[in-house]
């Protein structure tokens, strides 16, 4: 029987790991199946621009993996039993139907989605950009906001509108400038907790405070909400700031089905892993992208990002496929150089950082940073919607592994090399 590898998740990282492992494991051996609720590639970097009202590409699964004999199985994961080595899977409605799927070997690559951190009224009456669904949802209410006269009977007209985005990190600073840029009749704000740029240098800081000047976002820091409500927000001070949407990005969060299955995990649910993404708890388990709690090469924790997701994705290819082919398991680099931060489609910053985490003096910022992140992001979606191509044609075939709990496989199931 064929070693079965099973995917949870097709975005950034398990597109690219799944991609990776057809390419250089025998099909002889092996068979992999990536488990996606959504039918498409997701550009998560970009949802901010798809909820501002831009058109995002969307490749096909299907079409992203054609050739390489991987199966797409369309269903929302419900829960992973690594005990019995087993996936459960439910229907999405239009997707393969509920079941289970059996594994080998697990790439644990379910991302992470927007975090309410326990403030009231965020999952009622609050939008965020964390998913497609969701981004597409805060389009529609930007959509009948921004039309002229009083279509939903809120007393103002469309250049009126009050649109509230609350958290001041990458994403609520992406979010808030695309709506603003692209949306110049709406009123928007931007609710920090503390100093907005905070991370940032002093020189990028300013040259961020210019482009929310530039496009009329007031900017209200020092400001901690604690309720959201239909038509407005409730602050830790007492305030009451009136809002027609308010957009929820103070955070993420991973879902909760790691802990429950009895992987180990951290305090926020991110599976523990060793150097080359492999579960702690259970060694035929590998976590990548914003799911895994990694050690970066300067020793701190990596951030969830996409880089991040690339870095993982490396690692845990390399260890797959080097454990279940008998040979060597490289360390691949682990790094986080630095953030890419849109400012509408003409602006951007582009802040690196120390051996620390600490960001650098110097920054790039203006059209050429804008540019910067909108080249990453095409190189992004053409990787991820290409993901076996430079690697090596010739398939490594499978080795037998003797000790599973080792070596993360069970060796009844592998072919000879």
């Amino acid at each position: 029987m064929k070693h079965r590898i099973v995917v949870l998740g097709a975005g950034y990282a398990g597109s690219y790991v799944a991609g990776t492992l057809a390419r250089r494991l025998s099909a002889a051996d092996v068979e992999i199946t990536v488990v996606n609720a959504e039918p498409d590639f997701v550009q998560r970097l970009r949802l901010h621009q798809l909820a501002a009202g831009q058109r995002i590409d969307a490749p096909q699964l299907t079409e992203v993996f054609a050739g390489t004999g991987i199966r797409v199985r369309r269903a929302w994961v419900t829960a992973v039993d690594p005990e019995r080595q087993v996936v459960s899977v439910a229907d999405t409605g239009h997707g393969d139907g509920a079941g289970e799927l059996g594994y080998e070997t697990l790439v644990y690559a379910l991302g992470s989605h927007g975090a309410d951190n326990g403030v009231p009224g965020v999952v009622e009456h609050a939008f965020d950009v964390s998913g497609r669904p969701s981004a597409l949802r805060l389009r529609d209410r930007l959509d009948r906001l921004d039309r002229p006269g009083d279509p939903d009977g809120l007393g103002r007209a469309g250049g009126g509108r009050r649109v509230l985005v609350v958290g001041d990190g990458l994403t609520g600073i992406e979010t808030a400038t695309e709506i603003a840029e692209a949306r110049p009749g709406l009123s928007v704000t931007l609710v920090a907790r503390g100093e907005l740029g905070v991370h940032l240098s002093a020189g990028a800081r300013s040259h961020l405070r210019r482009a929310c000047d530039r496009l009329g976002i007031a900017v209200l820091e020092h400001t901690e909400v604690v309720a959201v409500e239909e038509t407005r927000v409730l602050c830790a001070d007492g305030t009451a700031l009136t809002s027609d949407a308010t957009v929820w990005a103070a955070g993420f969060a991973v879902s909760p089905i790691a802990a429950a299955g009895g992987l180990a995990v951290t305090e926020d649910g991110r599976i523990v892993v060793d150097r080359t993404m492999r579960s702690l708890s259970h060694p035929n388990v590998y976590a990548v992208g914003d799911s895994v709690h990694a050690i970066g090469d300067n020793g701190r924790p990596l951030p969830m990002s996409c880089g991040s997701a690339g870095y993982t994705g490396m690692q845990a290819t390399a260890a797959i496929v080097g454990r279940l082919t008998g040979r060597k398991v490289p360390h691949t680099r682990l790094d986080y150089v630095g953030n890419h931060i849109s400012l509408g489609r003409r602006d951007g910053i582009w802040q690196a950082v120390d051996a620390e985490g600490h960001p650098k003096a110097k920054y790039l910022g203006g059209r050429r940073a804008a540019r910067f992140k909108a080249g990453i992001l095409r190189m992004s979606l053409w990787a991820s919607s290409h993901p076996t191509f430079g690697l090596p044609k010739r398939r490594h075939r499978l080795a037998a592994v003797p000790d599973a709990t080792v070596e993360g496989a069970t060796g009844g199931r592998l072919a000879s090399a």
